[in-house]
């Protein structure tokens, strides 16, 4: 099969036509800008994890805002960028049509730089949902809805209105990716908003950690994956002159990624509360993955034989068949991480980060740079400005990516071996969680150093196609000549798929079903908590005080270092407490499971010091934590509790399900003042002035103190006699 469909039904009069490629231009410069900010982010924030002193004590800086900023930037920005300027150049070509409309591909165009301006202005100051990957507000959520369905109108017009009949197999990727990250963004964005900067989820606690990660591991499979998969089935066999390997491979690559991928999201939610059945099917269906992944894998790189020597010779033959290496790394480690007995090891750990960034970098960074060394001097009409250049850069950014996974496989299994070490006694070798952090240091520094050679290459890169650009000549816009689709014609003797191909909205609707399948039989019977969440009496809403201090803490980004949940596991029964129950969890509006264990996990933290030891930590952590990496968050101690919104986030409460009664709600700031000073008033006597009542600070310990307590304060017979 021909990277370009070739069964053009050749009736009437030829049509004469252009393509838009000025709009391929503005995303391609928009991947390079954005694609600097999201590696500078990533750089910085590694450093910070190496020395504590590089947060410089300021709110909008720290690891915990800047992260959510970085991985919205490399995903959203980057990443996202280099789609839309991939798919629009490709897809005009491959269905002989200029874009269905000029006006739509600039609102998309604008609009989606807007979206990433406002995460840049929101994310760093706090205002975040606390939900990994979908941070940003419920506004900028629903900017994103409205921008997505302009591109899936000009992306589907210019199909209606194509002059081949056949849609290519990357089109296929093209549209599994454009009707699923829609399903998943607007599921998973489902909140309540208390006023412009601040929402809560619609849902709670285990129901909310599903729908999370479902969303999570699938922002990753159909905005990370299958565009880049269409991507890949059309610049590799451009860039070497060759058709697909197999035409038969890439029919069962597509279906049974598309269909098996969806299920594999609780993967991530392994010994947690999740039912029983849900954490296996994501096990089983995630070991599955295996097989469609290495099968896209092969069809790649089989596509380059008999021309390897282009791989020495030609930078974007070079950086796409190391991305495809790096694909079928990323996709074998994926699989092997979601098995039980691996997961127990790896979750939770640094060598987590490392596999994420093998595919971030190693697969979405190389295919790209393969696909601007291609795209460039054909938009531009000039050569390459350095090959040389080109091939440094390459042997900048492997080098750099190897150091990064090695360094983060290195401290993961370190972590994961001391956390887990006990004795013949049944009693931890290492009991203070520091003990861990303080030994793998040194790899967060050889991982800053990784991260900044791969920055250093992306620099390499937009300098190169800079000049390649300045150098290029202007020409006359390119018209074209095809005949126009004759909506009756039957292609004789096609095969079943073949004719499917012919019928593109069937094909976007089957594409639908596929993964629409997999996502009511994991998440429909997971909303009815009632099912398995058994209800325990002790456990009670969080007091109007803990409340805000919970927003402080997700405003922090707390949730990016510490996890609360405890896996039952003996060692981290031993470590922390009580394995934790689904019960525990019904009132948290996100949930707060984690996936990253920076510091210990506090789920059983409550009652566990005193509340100086607490005003201590957030103001300086070495005083009461010798070789602790947090940063200090001093401005807690001169930010005043905000209570304006407390009476409406209590009312949105109520609408979730939390059984607030009218009177707390009317009561609620004076509650919370009394509870504030109660906290004051111990903190007095260790000389604390009495102003501190009215600091964030404050309202961040009471509910730092509240986490876990209902629980744990409750025997184990107890626990049991409820359950029945």
């Amino acid at each position: 099969m021909s990277s370009e469909n070739r069964s053009a039904v050749r009736t009437g009069t030829p049509e004469k036509f252009s393509y838009d490629d000025q709009i391929v231009k503005l995303f391609v410069i928009a991947t390079l800008v954005w694609g600097v900010v999201a590696l500078l982010l990533g750089v910085t924030i590694a450093f910070q994890l190496a020395d504590f002193r590089l947060n410089f004590g300021l709110p909008w800086i720290t690891f915990g805002r800047l992260r959510p900023l970085h991985t919205n930037a490399a995903i959203f920005a980057f990443c996202g960028n280099a789609i839309f300027a991939g798919i629009y150049y490709s897809h005009q070509r491959l269905l002989k049509a200029r874009l269905f409309s000029d006006t739509l591909s600039k609102i998309h165009f604008w609009g989606w730089q807007l979206i990433i301006v406002s995460a840049a202005l929101t994310l760093p100051f706090g205002i975040t949902t606390g939900k990994e990957y979908a941070e940003l507000e419920w506004p900028i959520d629903i900017a994103i809805t409205v921008i997505w369905v302009v591109f899936a109108v000009n992306f589907f017009g210019t199909i209606i209105r194509r002059r081949e009949r056949h849609i290519y197999v990357a089109i296929w990727f093209y549209i599994a990716t454009i009707l699923t990250v829609a399903v998943l963004h607007i599921v998973n964005s489902l909140e309540i908003p208390v006023s412009l900067t601040k929402s809560y989820s619609l849902y709670a606690g285990v129901q909310d950690a599903l729908v999370q990660w479902w969303y999570g591991h699938n922002a990753v499979a159909f905005f990370l994956t299958t565009p880049f998969l269409g991507l890949m089935y059309y610049f590799v066999p451009k860039a070497v002159n060759r058709p697909v390997y197999s035409y038969r491979l890439s029919i069962i690559h597509f279906w049974s990624l598309t269909f098996i991928y969806i299920w594999a999201g609780p993967h991530h939610l392994l010994y947690t509360t999740l039912p029983e059945w849900a954490q296996t099917l994501g096990m089983i269906f995630s070991v599955m993955l295996w097989m469609p992944s290495w099968g896209g894998m092969i069809n790649g790189l089989m596509t380059l034989r008999g021309v390897w020597s282009k791989v020495r010779t030609e930078p974007s033959v070079r950086f796409m068949a190391t991305a495809l290496t790096f694909y079928g790394m990323a996709t074998f480690e994926g699989p092997l991480l979601s098995i039980k007995s691996v997961n127990s090891i790896a979750h939770f750990t640094d060598w987590i980060p490392g596999h994420v960034h093998s595919g971030t970098i190693g697969w979405n960074y190389m295919l790209i740079a393969g696909m601007l060394f291609y795209l460039v001097p054909k938009l531009w009409n000039s050569e390459l400005y350095s090959k040389k250049l080109a091939h440094q850069q390459f042997w900048f950014a492997t080098i750099g990516l190897v150091l990064y996974i090695i360094s983060m496989w290195v401290a993961g299994i370190t972590q994961s071996l001391m956390w887990r070490a006990m004795d013949d006694a049944g009693k931890l070798i290492y009991p203070n969680f520091i003990e861990t952090v303080v030994k793998i240091v040194p790899m967060y520094w050889v991982r800053a150093i990784g991260g900044t050679m791969v920055l250093i290459s992306f620099i390499m890169m937009v300098y190169n196609l800079w000049k390649t650009a300045k150098a290029g000549k202007k020409t006359d816009v390119v018209v074209y000549e095809a005949y126009p689709l004759h909506a009756s014609h039957v292609e004789e003797g096609a095969t079943s798929h073949r004719k499917l191909e012919g019928w593109p909205m069937i094909f976007a609707a089957l594409s639908l079903i596929a993964i629409l399948v997999g996502s009511a039989i994991e998440i429909i019977p997971s909303l009815m908590a009632d099912q398995y969440v058994v209800k325990v009496s002790a456990i009670k809403p969080y007091s109007p005080l803990e409340l805000l201090g919970r927003d402080v803490y997700i405003k922090e980004g707390c949730y990016l270092c510490h996890s609360q949940t405890v896996r039952p596991m003996p060692h981290e029964v031993v470590r922390y407490g009580k394995a934790s129950n689904a019960a525990e969890f019904v009132y948290d509006h996100p949930f707060q499971w984690g996936s990253k264990r920076t510091g210990p996990d506090l789920a059983r933290i409550g009652g566990k010091y005193p509340h100086m030891w607490h005003y201590k930590h957030f103001y300086e952590p070495r005083e009461v934590t010798a070789g602790s990496i947090m940063p200090r968050y001093v401005w807690l101690f001169d930010q005043k509790i905000h209570y304006k919104d407390l009476p409406t986030k209590m009312r949105v409460m109520q609408q979730l399900g939390v059984p607030y009664t009218d009177e707390e709600v009317l009561k609620s700031v004076e509650t919370a003042q009394l509870q504030a000073k109660g906290i004051a008033d111990e903190l007095a006597q260790s000389g604390v002035p009495a102003k501190v009542a009215e600091m964030d600070i404050v309202s961040l310990i009471a509910y730092i103190q509240r986490i876990g307590m209902d629980y744990t304060s409750m025997p184990d017979e107890e626990i049991a006699t409820e359950g029945k």
